[in-house]
């Protein structure tokens, strides 16, 4: 399947086709959904490169986060639902996609920048979706009419930006956490974890900033779990 996938929708600027069209035409256009390719893992290692590349441009990527659609694009609109606009559950998605392949400083980039985001609207709740509009043009992400706020989608981001940033991968029948490459955002020093269950074991966690490195330490395990740390 996957060698089906990079034969059919690769595009030799380096990105993967938003869609396929009558005939097996490439919709050859750049959009978040080539993130979600790397989320998937059915993206070829040697694209991951050049598709993170691509979704930090300019193009793509306002400040805040990746927008759903290329500025260069001919439908773009920074207002429209789909074609423009900053998803915040789109760009968690895309970030665990970055770290999956190893590009752990663009996952990093996603999540601050959602962070960032967040100070801004109420309650520090990211809604549905706000404008594509360049952070550096107005200073405060420009907020879409009717978007969803709270919306279950945008409330799951950032749980998950954390927990692909803290490196958690929990395995409920092998009763084991794996912690792979954590990391922080660079205003954030110390992270704690309580109660994370996993299987029929549950631990706290302490994530501690030193110089370039993040340490993870154990505070408290209860039940049946193993924790390994993966570098």
């Amino acid at each position: 399947m996957r060698e089906c996938f990079d034969r059919d929708f690769w595009v030799d600027d380096g990105y993967y086709a938003l869609a396929l069209q009558q005939g097996n035409r490439q919709a050859a256009v750049l959009s978040s959904n080539a993130g979600h390719a790397l989320w998937s893992g059915i993206a070829q290692p040697q694209r991951a490169g050049k598709i993170a590349k691509w979704l930090l441009s300019d193009e793509m990527f306002n400040g805040w986060g990746v927008r759903t659609l290329t500025s260069a694009a001919l439908r773009y609109n920074p207002l429209a639902y789909h074609l423009g606009t900053v998803w915040p559950h789109d760009n968690s998605l895309i970030a665990a996609g970055f770290k999956r392949y190893g590009f752990d400083h663009e996952a990093l980039r996603i999540m601050s920048g959602l962070i960032d985001a967040a100070v801004h609207f109420q309650s520090y709740r990211l809604p549905e979706l706000f404008g594509g509009f360049a952070q550096q043009d107005y200073g405060i992400p420009v907020s879409y009419p009717v978007a969803c706020q709270p919306q279950a989608w945008s409330a799951g981001a950032v749980p998950y930006l954390l927990t692909t940033a803290l490196g958690l991968e929990g395995d409920g029948f092998e009763s084991k956490l794996r912690i792979v490459r954590p990391m922080l955002p660079e205003n954030v020093n110390q992270v704690e974890v309580r109660g994370l269950r996993v299987g029929q074991g549950s631990v706290d966690l302490l994530f501690t900033r030193s110089d370039d490195q993040v340490a993870a330490k154990v505070q408290r395990l209860e039940g049946k779990m193993e924790v390994i740390l993966q570098s």
